[in-house]
């Protein structure tokens, strides 16, 4: 079945690569119609407390965006006005100002302290806007551009929406430069390490396609995260990219023994699914050890890129031939001397002292833990932003005028007595850190029926036997401090009313951080366990997948351990990301080597040359996808403003880096160190395999290849 496929696909290179261009449109049309989420905390589990209360927010309320617009000496007529244009804003719920609750005509020193300090603060004023729809939806994306276009230059927009808004802004600005400086610079690594200028072109073309292939099948999600967005491409080109270079190769290889190159190609690809199936095993574990995280953002972006895996192998065997074999001609016309070090030398000297290295090896572990284990992480998203964006502006002002870092939000039932009421709000704003509480029976009399209050007012308080409270708090979203506020706030709320919901960007952080600490340690011990699996059925060894697995893990805790040394902070998603992603990836590395060993062995070389025949002939290819991979995400690193994403892929750079360092300088060692505890732990280590025909060599690039190499297609 296979060898007829192959063969029809190789008789039919420009039918293939029109079907693939037809397929490559319509998934253009499903990328731009797939939803991209700028919330990375909708994606908290959804039987979360905090989860659900921003459900009860949404629904029945119409309150699950709140901002607050900071307005600075203006006089109070403008500020009414505004209030009043803003509320008429589609998909604005309510403005809530002074005027709503007192009027303007009174001065400030007739109102009530609490009022005054809520709303007021020197020559600045507060309002609050409240939304129909949820803070990272389209619908209020527009209505806060509505809203910013009402306001003049001492208006400030501030609340988490306001920074969902930006996040999408700036990320949409910067996504064609990631992708366009990925390409530009994967493109010139692999101009360097290969035979001809056009190869990588053949290369990027497929894997191109791949990635819109990818982008577009994620319709079928429905949405994405703006972090999966982001990093997809470039991630998807650097860890695909082998897959490309091995079918190459193959086909190099097996121009030897045929005169017609459809008939090679054919035969490569026969032997490249089978090789690449298994190889990418492990890239596809990786990701979907994601998958198994509470935080439901490592299952988006463990499903987007297993799909990308297979839909990279999938492009590689179907589409990357035809794209070979109709630019057959011109890739071996225009040939040029490679750039790539030679490093036998330093093989000689790492089998040589192969016991040092081995040496180096364990040491190395104890600085590296060290330093993963004490690493800084921050949870509070609006820390990785630009500190000059408008929304982190007003942000501070906030903080810096009202004393108001972060807000929570209570649902709780409304028929508690007044009493009841008062004795809780009281509680609660004796719970330190707390500058103010809003609540209806705070400024409504119980001696007023609720038919007497305004319905504008009552809607924004009450509905369907639900009630809402809403507390600013001094202490900023992921400090300690916030942290047992919350808890102490919880704890006085269920006593009144065990069901009720407490949310908020403070909550809704804190939820994130229990839960984001326990994901790290199950997706890194299940994508171990994973990949050990598969190593281990792959070798048929006990040994082998402990070795390959521990080299790839030195080089993780390297990477991870980094930020402690030199002083810096990572946001929380990248050491969740780097764990599987690193090992998934750059695993492969290592089974390249082990596997050349294997046959070295098998063909009756002692362990020391077999190790050194290996690495001089594996050393080209990991070196290559090291650095394609390398360049992919460093650019990305470079050019974005966003600190998790820059540092996500600071960290994928360094791990790609790092990972082949310790295969081509320390997995040698430990291979053949252990090689006599491998043989006995392994089925078949040894065991010579039937020597297969070997054809006259042709060299592998010529600037003529005569008639016999071109590529003709059959009518």
């Amino acid at each position: 079945m296979l060898e007829k496929i192959a063969h029809d696909l190789t008789r039919k290179p420009k039918r293939v690569l029109s079907v693939a261009l037809v397929l490559l449109v319509a998934c253009l049309f499903g990328a731009a119609a797939t939803r991209i989420n700028y919330d990375i905390l909708t994606y908290l589990p959804p039987d979360l407390d905090s989860s659900q209360g921003e459900k009860l927010l949404e629904e029945p309320f119409h309150m699950a965006a709140t901002t607050m617009l900071i307005v600075e000496d203006m006089p109070p007529a403008y500020t009414n006005d505004l209030c009043q244009s803003i509320e008429k804003v589609p998909g604005v719920s309510g403005a809530l100002w002074i005027s709503n609750a007192a009027g303007i005509q009174i001065p400030q020193d007739f109102l009530p302290q609490e009022l005054r300090d809520m709303f007021f603060s020197g020559d600045a004023t507060m309002m609050i806007v409240q939304y129909d729809n949820p803070g990272a939806s389209e619908e209020t994306m527009e209505a806060i551009s509505q809203v910013r276009k009402l306001c003049n230059q001492k208006c400030f927009l501030a609340g988490f929406s306001v920074v969902i808004k930006d996040t999408k802004d700036l990320v949409d600005q910067e996504l064609p430069l990631y992708v366009g400086l990925a390409v530009l610079l994967s493109l010139i690594v692999m101009a360097a390490t290969m035979e001809s200028w056009l190869l990588p072109v053949a290369f990027l073309l497929s894997i191109g396609m791949a990635i819109l292939y990818n982008f577009g099948t994620n319709i079928f999600l429905g949405e994405i995260s703006y972090i999966t967005q982001a990093i997809a491409a470039v991630l998807q080109l650097g860890v695909t990219m082998d897959y490309s270079i091995f079918l190459y190769h193959r086909y190099e290889e097996e121009r030897r023994n045929y005169d017609d190159n459809r008939d090679a190609m054919a035969v490569a690809i026969q032997a490249a699914f089978t090789s690449l199936s298994s190889s990418s095993l492990t890239t596809v574990a990786g990701f979907v050890a994601l998958c198994f995280m509470r935080l439901l953002l490592g299952r988006d972006i463990g499903i987007v890129m297993a799909k990308g895996v297979v839909l990279g192998v999938a492009t590689v065997v179907l589409v990357l031939p035809a794209i070979l074999l109709l630019l057959d001609g011109p890739i071996r016309r225009h040939t040029h001397r490679i750039v790539m070090p030679d490093l036998s030398r330093i093989n000689q000297f790492v089998v040589r002292h192969n016991k040092a290295f081995v040496a180096l090896f364990l040491v190395a572990f104890v600085p590296a833990l060290y330093g993963q284990s004490h690493a800084q992480i921050y949870y509070k998203l609006d820390e990785s932003l630009p500190q000059d964006m408008p929304s982190i502006v007003a942000t501070n002002k906030l903080k810096d005028q009202f004393n108001m870092a972060s807000s929570h939000f209570i649902v709780m039932r409304d028929d508690l007595r007044h009493d009841q009421m008062a004795e809780m709000l009281d509680k609660m704003e004796q719970v330190e850190g707390i500058e103010a509480v809003i609540a209806f029976d705070k400024f409504v009399s119980n001696a007023i029926p609720d038919f007497f209050i305004p319905q504008d007012i009552l809607d924004i308080c009450k509905q369907d036997g639900l009630q809402i409270v809403m507390i600013n708090s001094s202490y900023e979203t992921a400090s300690d401090a916030v942290g047992k506020q919350v808890e102490e706030l919880d704890a006085i709320l269920k006593s009144y009313d065990p069901e009720a919901k407490m949310t908020g960007e403070a909550v809704l952080t804190k939820d994130l951080i229990d839960i984001a600490d326990v994901d790290f340690r199950v997706t890194n011990y299940i994508s171990i366990i994973a990949i050990f699996l598969i190593i281990a059925l792959t070798f048929q060894s006990v040994s082998v997948p402990i070795l390959l697995v521990a080299a790839i893990e030195l080089a993780i805790c390297i990477n991870q351990g980094i930020p402690y040394f030199q002083g810096t902070i990572v946001s929380f998603v990248a050491p969740t990301i780097i764990g599987c992603v690193q090992l998934g990836a750059t695993v492969d590395y290592a089974i390249l080597m082990t596997t050349r060993f294997q046959e070295e062995l098998q063909k009756g070389l002692d362990k020391r040359e077999a190790i050194l025949a290996a690495t001089n002939a594996a050393d080209s290819s990991i070196i290559t996808s090291a650095l394609v991979l390398f360049c992919a995400t460093l650019g990305v690193s470079f050019v974005s403003k966003i600190e998790l994403i820059s540092g996500i892929c600071t960290m994928l750079a360094r791990g790609s880096f790092i990972s082949a360092l310790c295969i081509l300088f320390l997995l040698p060692a430990l291979l053949v160190t252990f090689e006599p505890l491998i043989a006995r732990t392994s089925r078949h280590w040894r065991e010579a395999k039937p020597a297969l025909p070997q054809a006259a060599p042709v060299p592998a690039l010529t600037v003529s290849q005569g008639k016999e190499n071109q590529t003709h297609e059959e009518p």
